[in-house]
């Protein structure tokens, strides 16, 4: 399965976010998106999911146009960048909505063991990100979005979180963006590079550098997969 994105204009009052966009987003690859902040990422995200309507756009899933929102085709999950699981929620009520097993949960994260009956608002911040994360990557969804997923995860957490991630992406379609770009450079098999509205595939890190994005002095190293 591919997921294309195209033609996207998104414009808010006079200022233009989004025009010329293009992604293509096949399943098995994680495909990373990257740019400063306010280059319109998490927009993009969400026009994807559906929740935002842009002046124009074309979403295609194996070059067949789709003309209601991805979020009612029930094929999509998205981690956005605010908080997922509401206030109060218990725990376990969330890994049933998610049709997530508990007991799988705490054998990659055995520190949540005393959590089992907690509700969403006694565990840190962290903790619930690691948890929205797990849930997401762990539905039955082909696509998933996952908006700043490493925000607060504590290091000793984040390589497991990246394995799922590596694992759910046999059968997946994961786009990922993240403002820390080690661990995008890192994860992705593609990326593409947000900047002034526009979107560009890139093919090495010189690209990174000669765009701004990265200082000439980084060590950073990354090829297309």
């Amino acid at each position: 399965m591919v997921l294309e994105v195209d033609n996207i204009e998104l414009h808010f009052g006079e200022k233009k976010i989004l025009s010329g966009i293009y992604i293509n987003a096949p399943e098995g690859k994680i495909t990373g998106i990257m740019g400063r902040n306010g280059s319109g990422k998490t927009s993009l995200l969400n026009i994807v999911f559906g929740s935002l309507s842009p002046k124009y756009r074309s979403i295609r899933i194996n070059a067949e146009n789709q003309h209601k929102p991805l979020f009612a085709t029930k094929m999509i999950a998205y981690l956005p960048q605010h908080r997922l699981l509401p206030k109060g929620m218990k725990l376990l009520t969330a890994f049933n909505l998610f049709g997530a097993d508990w007991d799988k949960f705490i054998t990659l994260f055995e520190s949540f063991k005393p959590y089992r009956k907690f509700h969403s608002n006694q565990i840190s911040s962290g903790e619930l990100r690691l948890i929205e994360t797990y849930l997401i990557l762990s539905s039955h969804k082909r696509i998933i979005l996952l908006d700043e997923p490493f925000s607060f995860i504590a290091p000793v957490y984040v390589d497991r979180i990246k394995d799922l991630i590596h694992r759910q992406k046999q059968d997946k379609i994961i786009v990922i963006t993240d403002h820390s770009y080690e661990h995008i450079l890192e994860m992705s098999d593609t990326i593409y590079l947000l900047k002034n509205g526009c979107s560009k595939l890139i093919d090495s890190i010189n690209e990174l550098i000669n765009e701004g994005y990265l200082p000439a002095s980084s060590p950073q190293k990354w090829s297309p997969k």
